[in-house]
Order: C-alpha cells, then sequence, then structure tokens
C-alpha cells in the first residue's frame, strides 16, 4: 500500500459478540495484574460498537517491523541489554497513528460515514478484530500470528460507520505446535490462548510499576524492556520479511546497548537516549531497576562499582534492584555494606532486600 502498511482487512464491527465473556474471565482471574485501566474500560473494550454505537465495520491494518536479526541472540551476551525488537525505534503508536488518520480521512470523504481512528492506547481488541478482518490469528501465546509476517505485526484500527464489503475470517493455524509457551521463562501462559500478565516479562518489566518480583528476576536475565521469546520462536516467523519501514528499523545504539551505560544514565541522558522511543514511557526508575536486575544476571564482578553507586539513589525501586544486583554478584561485599546502608533506609521494603532469601 501506498502509506506503507503490510496488511489490510475489514470486520463487522460486531464480529466477536464472545469477548466481553473472554475478557471478563481473564480479569476474574486477575491476570491484567495492576493494569487497572483494563477493568476500568472492561465494558467499553469487549466490543467496538460498546467504545462506539454508530460502528459498522472495522478496518484492521498491519505493519511488517520484523527484525534483521534473532532478537534472542542477544539473551547468550549477558552484559548487554535486550530491548525489544518493537522498541528500538520511534514510538510505533506515533508512525502508525499518522498513517491511519490519513486513510481515515480519504475514507470519510469518499464514503460521507463518520470515522474513528485507534492504535493500542484505546480499549480496542486490536488482535481478535484482525483475526475476525483475516490478517492472521491469534496464537498460543496470544499474538497476533500471519501466514505473511509471522508474529511481527503492529495494529491500527478504523471504526467506520460505512458498511464495507468484509475479508474471511482467518482460522486458528497453529496446529500442534507450542514452541512459544515452551519457551517462556516465566510460565506465563496458564493454557494455550491464554496469558497471565503478572507472569509475563514484558508485563514485568515495563507495565508493573514497583520492584520486579524475586521469582521473576533471574528468569529476566537481561531483559531490560519487554521479552521477545514467544513471538521469536514462532515457526511463522520464516516467511516475514525484514520491515520496509526504514522508520521501524532498530537505531544503532539501541540494539546491543551495554549495561555499563545504562545503569550511569541521569535523566537527562536517559530522555535523550530514547528520544521518540516507547521506552521513555517508563520513566529512568523503572528502567534502572531493569538494568540493575540484568546486572544482577550478568556475572560480571566488574559491574560492582556501578552497582554500588546505586545503592545510596534517591529512588527506592532503584536501591532495591541495586542491593539484589549486589548481593548476586558479591554476596559477601553485599554483607560487608548492609548495616552501612540498613541505618540509612527509612523505607521497609528497600530494607528488606537486605536480608531475603535469593534461593
Amino acid at each position: 500500500m501506498a502509506l506503507g502498511f503490510d496488511s489490510f482487512g475489514i470486520a463487522p464491527a460486531d464480529a466477536r459478540p464472545d469477548l466481553p465473556e473472554k475478557l471478563n474471565a481473564a480479569l476474574a482471574a486477575g491476570w491484567h495484574g495492576d493494569m487497572a485501566w483494563m477493568a476500568d474500560t472492561a465494558e467499553r473494550r469487549g466490543s467496538p460498537t460498546q467504545l462506539w454505537a454508530g460502528a459498522k465495520s472495522i478496518i484492521v491494518l498491519g505493519i511488517n517491523y520484523g527484525p534483521e536479526s534473532d532478537p534472542l541472540a542477544l539473551l547468550g551476551e549477558p552484559t548487554l541489554g535486550a530491548i525489544s525488537v518493537y522498541a528500538r525505534n520511534r514510538d510505533y503508536h506515533e508512525i502508525i497513528k499518522g498513517k491511519l488518520k490519513e486513510l481515515a480521512g480519504l475514507l470519510a470523504r469518499r464514503s460521507g460515514a463518520e470515522v474513528k481512528v485507534f492504535v493500542d492506547t484505546a480499549p480496542l481488541m486490536e488482535k481478535p478484530m484482525a483475526e475476525a478482518a483475516g490478517l492472521g490469528w491469534q496464537g498460543k501465546h496470544t499474538v497476533l500470528v500471519s501466514r505473511a509476517f509471522g508474529s511481527w505485526l503492529f495494529l491500527g484500527a478504523i471504526l467506520t460507520a460505512a458498511e464495507l464489503p468484509l475479508d474471511k475470517p482467518h482460522a486458528e493455524s497453529c496446529g500442534s505446535c507450542t514452541k512459544c509457551l515452551d519457551v517462556c521463562p516465566t510460565n506465563a501462559f496458564p493454557a494455550p490462548f491464554q496469558l497471565d500478565a503478572r507472569r509475563c516479562l514484558a508485563y514485568l518489566s515495563v507495565e508493573h510499576k514497583g520492584q520486579i518480583p524475586l521469582e521473576f528476576r533471574v528468569p529476566m536475565g537481561n531483559r531490560i524492556y519487554g521479552c521477545d521469546d514467544c513471538l521469536a520462536v514462532c515457526p511463522w516467523n520464516k516467511f516475514a520479511s525484514v520491515s520496509r519501514e526504514a522508520r521501524l528499523r532498530a537505531r544503532d545504539e539501541l540494539e546491543r546497548p551495554a549495561l555499563a551505560d545504562l545503569v550511569q544514565l541521569d535523566d537527562a541522558g536517559f530522555r535523550a537516549l530514547f528520544a521518540g522511543s516507547p521506552v521513555k514511557r517508563i520513566g529512568l526508575a523503572r528502567f534502572l531497576r531493569n538494568v540493575l536486575i540484568g546486572i544482577g544476571n550478568s556475572a560480571d564482578i566488574g559491574l560492582l562499582p556501578l552497582v554500588e553507586a546505586r545503592l545510596a539513589d534517591e529512588s527506592a525501586l532503584v536501591r532495591g534492584a541495586a542491593i539484589w544486583a549486589l548481593r548476586r554478584l558479591a554476596p559477601e561485599r553485599a554483607t560487608a555494606l548492609s548495616q552501612t546502608y540498613l541505618l540509612r533506609e527509612d523505607n521497609p521494603d528497600v530494607a528488606s532486600e537486605w536480608t531475603v532469601d535469593l534461593a
């Protein structure tokens, strides 16, 4: 397409009457974690027609963001930080929304019907609607899978009051494959096609505002923003080409960043490095939390001075992660420093990091 979309399909706005029941079951199980906005918007999220009563058709579009190399290879280099493929360049919301508005404007002019544009931030369930529109199917990892682009599609949607010609829904085509489930380092899938975000490293490293739960810190490895494991092992990726959209190609400095450099960032440096990137939205403290977990898993004692420099950080989140990293890398050094820092610490959660069982 001239606008740079790689996939396109149309479904009735009411194509998935099963969504409210599935959504409510997931919310009742608590799988959304502390993403309270999912529960707050559940009624509208359950159906596009609840979001906009005038909607008749939904156009779902996808942009391929297939990486140039295997993102899992970086997990074998523990002194480097692994940033999810989707976040290695400009925020995809900005890229897609402009294109969608242009297409929606053209549709509105030609049809005379009202249109509304959505990119992820609105309470619209794009993946099941993309399945209904024939772009692909939701795989066992709950991500949309395309025969042409594997698991690497950014999605956007246009709701319209026009009744448009419809595409056939795509049948689920995972077969007996369970690679995406088997590779998950934290067992975040209660069953195929179900995801418990509370155990998902993509959620924990991005959406979760507190300390990373102890049981997930070692499995987190050097994943400092997001997790691509279940996407990257999908066999359908073999048909996916590298993204043709230049603005979605990874920036060199975000492909193989050194943890030693990242842990030294101040707020200005963080904002400069991640300008225009979705990483910037989590803020410096959460980012440093993730980096320090990565350092704790690196086995590189040469990073100890950088860890110790964060023990007195103004952020309790950063201090707590620094203590864990120190105890992982140098238990005896941690014991020697513990009393000094415990005397200064007024946050009980941070203080407990000095004594909690790491096993």
